[in-house]
């Protein structure tokens, strides 16, 4: 079997194993062995094709893995969900209190309880959402 087929074999061993993993380091050695493989093929010698799979991943590991891994692992930019309607304006649409209550958050209509279970939010008024449990918007009158 030719050296290039070998290396494009582990090429696509060690990135399907990145699929298992999410290291972002074994996608980065096939990428390595996917380089040296086009060096073999373009017909390196053995340990001229070591020797750019030693550089490819050296470089890949110290470079590329440190900013793939600070996307990964960073906080998320944005909320999405429920947790995009915290801090949102609503209108009452039904009378809310702590027991219970309707509001209208972008367009659609939320069951709602008041933030503060001695607070009577009357019909047409400006709340913001405070928080979400289950489907119930927690608010609180904006003043």
């Amino acid at each position: 079997m030719q050296l290039w087929l070998m290396w494009l074999i582990a090429a696509v061993l060690l990135g399907g194993a990145e699929l298992f993993t999410f290291t972002a380091a074994l996608g980065l050695l096939g990428g390595a062995a996917a380089i040296t493989a086009g060096a073999a093929a373009l017909g390196v010698p053995l340990l001229g094709q070591l020797l750019v799979f030693a550089g490819a991943s050296a470089a890949a590991l110290l470079l590329v893995r440190p900013v793939a891994r600070r996307h990964l692992l960073g906080p998320q930019l944005q909320r999405f969900g429920v947790d995009a309607l915290i801090g949102r304006r609503a209108y009452v649409v039904q009378e809310v209190t702590g027991l219970g209550g309707r509001v209208r958050i972008d367009g659609e209509e939320w069951t709602a309880r008041s933030y503060d279970d001695t607070l009577v939010i009357p019909v047409g008024a400006t709340v913001d959402v405070m928080e979400i449990r289950g489907s119930t918007a927690l608010v609180y009158p904006r003043e």
